[in-house]
């Protein structure tokens, strides 16, 4: 299927997320999550050729428990991709797509609470887990991922100097 990836406004992008990740809430308004409506928050929308929502994220500037001083640290949430249309790239481009602002923005620690069913996925983009998983009430059970984004530097290269120990 042929979509755009886009920034968009959050609340386009709640439809899909409460259908898909947080069915259990009474309104799809309900899905907003901590951070996301502080400034430099970026949500991002998978769109089909008629404007159809078909997969979400969203990225906020969040600390890492596992790593505190890292203050450069990007958390990725409400990753989200309409369950007819999995396992045909979209979500990969969308997380292509937020690695990408991510490196723009001057690179750091992208991080995000995986599902366990979607830990593949991340590994596969490079994302490595890190502590055991655990069962969050009404979502499932999740592990914690990373993947260090080198920033854009003006020559074209990415500074990849720090990886955590």
């Amino acid at each position: 299927m042929e979509v755009r990836v886009e920034r968009v406004a959050a609340e386009t992008t709640f439809p899909l997320r409460w259908r898909v990740l947080r069915p259990h809430l009474p309104r799809p308004e309900q899905t907003v999550l901590p951070g996301e409506r502080a400034a430099g928050a970026v949500h991002l929308a998978a769109l089909t050729a008629d404007g159809e929502v078909v997969a979400t994220a969203v990225l906020v500037r969040e600390t890492f428990a596992c790593w505190p001083e890292r203050t450069e640290a990007w958390r990725l949430r409400g990753m989200a991709t309409e369950e007819r249309l999995r396992s045909q790239g979209i979500g990969g481009r969308l997380l292509r797509r937020a690695i990408e602002h991510v490196t723009d923005a001057g690179g750091g620690l992208l991080w995000c609470h995986a599902r366990v069913p979607a830990q593949a996925f991340y590994e596969r983009a490079g994302f490595t887990a890190v502590g055991e998983a655990w069962e969050e009430p009404h979502l499932g059970p999740h592990v914690a991922m990373w993947l260090e984004v080198p920033g854009a530097v003006p020559d074209g290269r990415a500074d990849v100097s720090w990886r955590p120990g």
